[in-house]
């Protein structure tokens, strides 16, 4: 009972809240682990976090995300570094804007809370490749997450350099920074200790060397990567079978746990509170009364805690990834984070939040800081669409090629690439693409074919073409697979050759479309149908968070201002894109659609709210 109330004591002097606005900070500790337990200035304590993800909040919102974290009783976040954010080039560097993650961290502790760092270099998160930059596929043999030099080369420069940003933040030198992670959930992936040892020595080599060390991993994937000398998290979520309590499963999952570290300190290092979806599935929404006990019984059960999500976001632009799951292990991910966590996508506190909030309140004994305002929604009118190009007028320089290559291989990362080879000789059959990712569109001559899904586990159309067509391939990359072994392949376009009637075809031309400067296209007052971009202005009497409904819009993505919204398609569950109040100006605004089935006389239109029942996904409470 002693140690239960010096953990009491111990959250209670680091959970107390932010009044009136004004940040606290977190101020000079130290930081260890003793005894089997997380110490703070040599008292016990207990971490009760909750994951954010700086790339998907808007800058402006950091604060008063961490300011609503405070009011649900958390003294902590937890944070994933995305490498493909920072070096989308080898050897090139951005930590500026909304890349600056140190100063996501910063402002994290002058309102009062504590960091535990998520580096990577592998992160998973629902994000393309787990956040490892693709130009590492661009060498076929590259053996990802292994101790080999082609990989952790790349991962010690990268590592290195990110010391430089946020190693002076860890709490052995003033900072915030208590518990730094190796690798992530390796023990799902591998069970090749030697390349964990690499990971932490990179770590250290890099200067992490004033925070806590730690792993974590799933109950049962534990004894496959840890090394036994640092704190091993555990990974789970809430029970799926129901008792009485609402506890058993917890209850396992803790013992497990438990048993495959033997030695504290114990944190829950994701408490999946929440679950991603798919496009073309259902939207997922879990119980909140089962979570919130599960979240009382892991805190009252000698545990710390990080709950994933505390608020999702959106993974803005191209930058969603997909599962190795369903019929084709693949199923990529829409682009809202909303999670169904504490915090909506848009910032708001859910019912959740309030079960959570009270539920740490009983665990322990500390009332909870006032509630800062919620943002609000609203609706900001229309974007009619009437200004159009089509995407065979707006193509760049070709690179050719006997056989097809990736976009790994032309140095492209997302977007679209279109493959062009003229038909020597007329056919009619099958034209089947081999291996390819993500999706694809089919024409010939202009004149549409077909799409070939790999998530539909397809790989050929039928085709009418004359001697002399033109047969066109446009490659869409949906989302690289984020979790597992399959990462290893996923390259994007054509990955093998292309075949009409068995016979091979060759000389092929290749145009990068990887849609990073809309700005550049030339639009007309004309009408357009098929791959086309079209433009319309929104009028914002002043910048208001707001959704732009795309259910009359087909497949493809949209920008406001310049600005990469994210992925629409007609198959649901999503059916409307967040667009925060920074992104707007007073006044006239720019949209920009890119759609695969584009017609005239289409628009987008402001509603103040996510719709996530829309197509063929239905929508589970």
């Amino acid at each position: 009972m002693k140690r239960v109330l010096g953990l009491v004591c111990a959250a209670a002097m680091a959970v107390g809240g932010v009044r009136a606005g004004a940040a606290e900070g977190v101020g000079k500790h130290t930081f260890a682990v003793a005894g089997g337990e997380f110490q703070l200035d040599g008292k016990p304590f207990k971490l009760i976090s909750g994951e954010v993800h700086y790339p998907r909040i808007d800058r402006s919102q950091w604060r008063s995300t961490f300011r609503m974290a405070k009011a649900m009783g958390l003294n902590t976040i937890t944070a994933y570094v995305f490498w493909n954010e920072h070096e989308t080039q080898p050897g090139v560097y951005d930590f500026s804007g909304q890349k600056d993650v140190a100063e996501f961290i910063r402002e994290a502790g002058e309102e009062g809370l504590f960091v535990i760092l998520r580096p990577g270099p592998y992160v998973c998160a629902e994000w393309d490749l787990g956040g490892m930059p693709s130009w590492l596929l661009k060498d076929k043999t590259n053996p990802l997450r292994t101790p080999d030099e082609r990989y952790m080369g790349p991962v010690r420069r990268w590592l290195k350099r990110l010391g430089k940003e946020l190693a002076p933040l860890q709490v052995g030198n003033g900072g915030n920074i208590v518990l730094v992670q190796v690798e992530n959930e390796y023990g799902s992936f591998g069970k090749d200790k030697e390349y964990m040892k690499a990971s932490r020595a990179a770590l250290v080599d890099a200067g992490f060397t004033k925070a806590v060390l730690y792993q974590c991993d799933g109950p049962t994937e534990i004894p496959n990567d840890q090394l036994g000398d640092m704190p091993v998290g555990g990974n789970f979520g809430p029970s799926r079978k129901k008792s009485e309590d609402g506890t058993s499963g917890v209850a396992k999952n803790m013992a497990l746990y438990r048993k495959n570290r033997p030695v504290g300190p114990y944190i829950v290092s994701e408490y999946w509170d929440g679950w991603f979806s798919h496009w073309g599935g259902p939207w997922i929404n879990l119980d909140p009364q089962q979570q919130a006990r599960e979240l009382e019984y892991i805190l009252t059960h000698d545990s710390s805690i990080s709950l994933y999500m505390f608020r999702g976001g959106t993974s803005f632009g191209f930058m969603g990834g997909a599962n190795n799951s369903g019929p084709a292990d693949y199923e990529p991910d829409v682009t809202s984070y909303d999670y169904d966590a504490v915090m909506d996508e848009a910032g708001r506190p859910t019912a959740k939040f309030f079960l959570f909030r009270d539920a740490i309140e009983r665990a322990t004994g500390v009332k909870a800081a006032p509630m800062p305002e919620a943002p609000k929604l609203e609706a900001v009118g229309e974007a009619k669409l009437t200004e159009s190009a089509a995407l065979w007028g707006s193509l760049p320089k070709a690179v050719k090629s006997e056989h097809p290559l990736t976009m790994e291989d032309l140095g492209q990362s997302f977007g679209y690439l279109l493959y062009r080879t003229t038909l020597k000789q007329g056919f009619t059959g099958t034209l089947d693409l081999g291996v390819m990712h993500q999706y694809a569109r089919v024409y010939v001559d202009g004149v549409l074919q077909g799409s070939v899904d790999r998530r539909e586990l397809q790989h050929s159309v039928e085709i009418v073409a004359k001697a002399g067509a033109r047969l066109d391939v446009l490659v869409e990359n949906t989302g690289r697979i984020n979790f597992g072994p399959k990462m290893l392949g996923e390259r994007i376009g054509l990955l093998t050759d292309v075949s009409a009637g068995g016979k091979v075809l060759t000389g092929w031309e290749m145009f990068s479309l990887p849609m990073s400067d809309v700005g550049a296209v030339k639009f007309k007052g004309d009408g357009c149908t098929g791959p086309c971009f079209y433009r319309g202005t929104l009028e914002v009497a002043k910048p208001v968070d707001t959704y732009l409904d795309t259910r009359g819009l087909k497949k493809g993505e949209l920008w406001v201002n310049g600005r990469n919204v994210g992925r629409f398609w007609s198959v649901g569950p999503q059916g409307s894109l967040y667009v925060p109040a920074a992104w707007w100006k007073a006044g006239r605004n720019e949209v920009v659609v890119f759609d695969l089935d584009a017609a005239p006389g289409r628009s987008v239109r402001g509603v103040d709210h996510l719709v996530n029942d829309f197509g063929s996904g239905v929508k589970v409470k």
